[in-house]
């Protein structure tokens, strides 16, 4: 037993020994650098860029009144549902009527006595005129004939004002839409009594379709639009509102999806703020937007076809300002400051700083680093319809030597 452990314990050792005499053979280990990091460029998009100003708003209904009724009596009925939506002439509320039915009544009462009394007087005075064209009457019966004519023309008209009068009062105890809305909850319960020391307030309604949006412009924004406008050699009296389009979106909103047109614009700046107030019309049919909303508001104020774009991601921060990664001669990353302009989609603007024929690190930034090396793959940026889509990435094949892989560069 001993002897078998004896023979292992010497076989272990020889072979220990033929290892390192192996490992002093001459031959050398030699460190391999790893191969640069594979990123994706592409070059910038060059395409028409449109100008906007990115302001803050808020919504506004177009039309928005309170209900009151404008005659006293007990609240005799509530026609509508709470939150409803209804038409231009809808009955809302119902007013004791009786009182004013009376009245008119009475009204029409004292107009039929009215037409009455003239009957009679006309006739005597036409009598009157037919006598003293005979001189069988003295010139003051005529007079007074005359008069009492007049008396009663002048009767007629106050019945018939009083009438028209009852009868008004008598239609304000049926309080009615005043247009298309939504009405509020009531304010008032069924038999309370309403109108006691002036208007009592029913409810309110709402004009929901089409909807405002109101922002302001600050003065450094309008001298701006007026200097556009003075190289254009128009006025900013000649801006055709309508046909100059808003956009807004609210909060959560990607972009600015909901559209419409401006419809009006102050005529001063308000000193107070140094800005002036614009309106903007959009519809809402579909009751997207409710009055009162937060919006961020777009307006464009300017137009030049040579844009450069890149993806947004692509663009870094320092000190200094925006940044880009740019692929500089063989193949080693530059950072570049550039002057950014705003966002459309995933793209971004680029003002400054960067030629259309630059490649910019658009993918795998994390591993380009500026000075250092890298094995470029080239790609084409595909905004689709619009810079406002989601850009894709095509690979566009080398024409150039090809980095080495990492097993070609493994080798000694």
């Amino acid at each position: 037993m001993r002897g078998k452990l004896y023979r292992s314990l010497q076989l272990s050792i020889t072979l220990a020994a033929t290892a390192a005499l192996s490992a002093c053979d001459g031959s050398k280990n030699e460190y391999v650098p790893p191969p640069p990091p594979v990123v994706h460029v592409a070059q910038p998009l060059v395409q028409p860029v449109t100008t906007y100003f990115e302001l803050t708003g808020n919504t506004a209904a177009f039309n928005s009144v309170d209900i009151e009724a404008r005659v006293q009596g007990f609240l005799d009925t509530i026609d509508y549902r709470d939150g409803a939506s209804v038409k231009q002439g809808d009955q809302l509320f119902s007013i004791q009527s009786n009182t004013y039915t009376a009245q008119r009544d009475q009204a029409q009462a004292s107009l039929t006595s009215a037409k009455a009394s003239q009957v009679g007087r006309q006739q005597e005075y036409q009598r009157q005129l037919a006598l003293i064209k005979q001189q069988a009457t003295t010139q003051t019966n005529v007079d007074t004939a005359t008069a009492a004519y007049d008396e009663a023309n002048a009767n007629i008209l106050n019945a018939q004002a009083s009438l028209q009068l009852a009868e008004i009062n008598l239609g304000y105890t049926r309080v009615l839409a005043p247009f298309d809305g939504v009405v509020s909850a009531h304010l008032v319960d069924v038999g309370a009594l309403v109108g006691v020391a002036g208007p009592t307030k029913l409810a309110t309604i709402v004009q929901l379709d089409p909807i405002y949006v109101y922002f302001n412009v600050s003065e450094p924004q309008v001298l701006a639009i007026k200097q556009d406008l003075a190289r254009q050699g128009k006025t900013f009296r000649e801006v055709d509102l309508p046909n100059v389009p808003v956009e807004i979106g609210l909060q959560g909103e990607d972009g600015y999806p909901h559209k419409g047109r401006l419809d009006y614009a102050a005529p001063q700046v308000d000193a107070s703020t140094g800005t002036l107030q614009v309106r903007g019309l959009l519809d809402n049919k579909d009751r997207a937007l409710l009055p009162g909303f937060f919006a961020r508001v777009r307006v464009p104020v300017g137009h030049r076809d040579g844009g450069i774009y890149v993806r947004d991601e692509s663009i870094g921060s320092n000190q200094q300002g925006s940044y880009v990664l740019v692929l500089g001669k063989d193949d080693v990353i530059e950072q570049r400051q550039v002057k950014t302009g705003q966002r459309q989609g995933r793209l971004r603007v680029i003002e400054e700083g960067l030629d259309p024929g630059d490649w910019v690190v658009a993918e795998g930034i994390q591993r380009a680093i500026p000075g250092a090396k890298v094995a470029p793959e080239k790609v084409k940026l595909d905004p689709g319809e619009d810079a406002t889509s989601a850009p894709h990435a095509t690979v566009v094949p080398r024409t150039d030597t090809p980095a080495p892989s990492a097993a070609e560069a493994a080798k000694p």
